[in-house]
């Protein structure tokens, strides 16, 4: 099956701190850009930085696994070894994260690492990876 490639806007408040964020620490490619946007290539979909004026803040939190999970965020499904390079990429770049690296459910139907950031301009991003990818939804 094909997936499609979803699209997604986000607002951020210095394209330049974005490009370093998403295209340096994330090694996204850049597409198109104009002064106030940027399209990126985020593993085969668009997700579009406007710099829009102004601090943003969180919807809120939900707890889950004994963590407080950032609401909204967005993020991807990696496989196992591209999660574990991306977030030695990211300790690399001094990110902080909302929450580590570690891996859930083990040893059960879904079992998962996941791991929670802020961008600089503070969206916030989930980057999972699944032992079994086709247990993305198992209950």
């Amino acid at each position: 099956m094909t997936r499609p490639a979803f699209h997604l806007a986000i607002p951020v408040d210095d394209l330049g701190r974005a490009r370093t964020f998403y295209g340096d620490v994330l090694g996204l490619s850049e597409g198109r850009s104009a002064d106030h946007w940027v399209d990126w290539d985020f593993r085969g979909h668009q997700v579009v930085t406007h710099v829009v004026a102004g601090a943003r803040a969180e919807a809120g939190r939900n707890p889950v696994d004994g963590h407080d999970v950032p609401v909204p965020h967005f993020g991807l499904v990696l496989t196992v070894e591209d999660f574990h390079a991306l977030a030695g990429r990211l300790r690399d770049a001094g990110t902080e994260f909302v929450i580590e690296p570690y891996r859930r459910f083990a040893g059960e139907p879904g079992e998962q690492w996941t791991m929670f950031l802020h961008d600089p301009a503070g969206n916030a991003l989930e980057f999972k990876a699944f032992r079994d990818e086709s247990q993305l939804f198992a209950r």
